[in-house]
């Protein structure tokens, strides 16, 4: 079972809103470790280690290892959930789950997508590319856990659009979405919408529309005057 990132933690004696506040303003970070068949174990973990990982995608999709600092014992463990400070950069809690080398985990791994600069409908018929999904749930033993997955577009054409089912997957890995009975389409590559030309033709015209405003304007002005001069003419 490989693991890319090991996460420094600490077991939790105390919880509730006010221990977490607490925590909080010491750096350290609340998180609760659960599954595996066992009781779930509040944690704790210390914010800047975890500010390192979180913005790497593999963080989200791999097997990551706790390493408890008062026995020196190991876990593995998957990131279910990490809740973000919504107007800073800090983590306010974590949601791990336990991993056993033979239970099956169900975790989201990121699409790569392959060839799309060269595929037909966008180099040779003027396409755009839409991506309706960009990571999947898929569910496997640890040991067959890959990083991602990668679909390849370099065949694709025109209003043409690959499905779930369309992503390879290594063996022993299922997409836990087809399992349910769902084939959901995942990109396809369509022609550029009709209103984008006409935007464009308004977008050129709204300079010329701008400058003749000050002329029309000045025009205007100059017939008010002389209306008003011939007016003060036949007085006399």
């Amino acid at each position: 079972m490989k693991t890319a990132f090991t996460i420094g933690a600490d077991l939790r004696e105390t919880q509730g809103k006010g221990a977490s506040r607490r925590l909080r303003h010491r750096g350290k970070v609340p998180a609760i470790l659960y599954g595996g068949r066992q009781e779930p174990q509040p944690l704790v973990l210390d914010q800047q280690n975890l500010l390192t990982m979180i913005d790497n995608e593999r963080f989200y999709s791999s097997i990551v290892q706790l390493k408890f600092s008062n026995n020196g014992q190991t876990q593995d463990a998957i990131v279910k959930d990490v809740q973000m400070h919504p107007a800073r950069n800090l983590v306010i809690h974590v949601d791990l789950q336990r991993v056993l080398p033979d239970e099956k985990v169900r975790i989201r791994l990121p699409i790569h997508f392959k060839g799309e600069s060269v595929a037909p409908g966008v180099k040779n018929q003027g396409g755009i590319i839409s991506h309706r999904l960009s990571d999947v749930e898929v569910s496997c033993l640890p040991k067959d856990l890959p990083e991602y997955l990668e679909l390849d577009l370099s065949n694709m054409g025109l209003n043409e659009t690959k499905f779930l089912s369309d992503i390879p997957v290594p063996e022993g890995v299922t997409l836990t979405e087809l399992s349910g009975g769902r084939n959901p389409p995942v990109v396809s590559i369509h022609s550029p919408r009709a209103e984008e030309p006409e935007a464009a033709a308004e977008a050129a015209a709204a300079p010329a529309e701008a400058s003749a405003a000050p002329a029309a304007a000045a025009s205007a002005d100059a017939g008010a005057k002389d209306a008003g001069a011939k007016k003060e003419s036949g007085k006399k």
